[in-house]
């Protein structure tokens, strides 16, 4: 069985098509979320973890339900939005599953994981450190693709002039450029973070941010 961490997004646009009434899909999203849950759950049992270790990644799945389904709820405006904020809680059970063996925190206004902002650029701090003295870098989410973004707004990263070293404690601002969001905008990124020895990747983590832009 492979790790369920890459896992990008569940369904595919034409999904969204079934219907035209945004609460009908959120009630649809806010059960598929608790749906899938078990399926993540299932995969702890398989690990077979330590006791603390599986009931760290199980509180980190059923903390992801009720904020992200809060946020389905009370955030969300639109379809696009909801497909936004529910592949964002979808991620983050995968991240809980997969474990957080290693230190990364991703800040924007110092707050983590569910943020909001103003439109416009916005700073993103990255900060990562390795165990057991190794290092860390900004690795690669999935193939070529440095990071994974999903917005209502057309939001991107900006990956020119990007640090490709390695550090013993990595602590970096990335620019999020969202000049054309308005209020109720939502924006999921995943920065993934490389733990390095010897020149060699030892693990690898993505960790996901929702913005609400207010």
């Amino acid at each position: 069985m492979a790790m369920p961490m890459d896992f990008d997004g569940l369904r595919t646009d034409d999904a969204s098509l079934r219907t035209d009434n945004v609460d009908d899909y959120k009630r649809t999203c806010i059960d598929f979320i608790e749906d899938i849950s078990h399926d993540y759950e299932a995969w702890v049992d398989y690990y077979k973890l330590p006791e603390d270790e599986d009931k760290r990644r199980r509180a980190g799945i059923r903390a992801t339900i009720a904020r992200t389904n809060e946020w389905i709820a009370k955030v969300a405006q639109s379809i696009k939005a909801v497909d936004v904020v529910m592949n964002d809680g979808i991620q983050k059970m995968a991240e809980s599953t997969a474990g957080k063996p290693f230190n990364i925190g991703v800040f924007i206004n110092h707050k983590s994981s569910y943020t909001e902002t103003k439109p416009g650029i916005i700073n993103v701090n990255v900060k990562a450190t390795g165990r057991d003295g190794r290092k860390t870098k900004l690795g690669f989410h999935f193939k070529d693709d440095r990071f994974r973004i999903e917005s209502t707004c057309n939001a991107y990263l900006d990956e020119s002039n990007l640090p490709t070293s390695e550090f013993d404690m990595l602590d970096l601002n990335l620019k999020l450029y969202a000049e054309n969001a308005k209020p109720r905008d939502v924006i999921s990124f995943t920065v993934t973070i490389s733990e390095v020895e010897n020149d060699v990747e030892i693990d690898r983590r993505g960790h996901t941010t929702i913005v609400h832009l207010v």
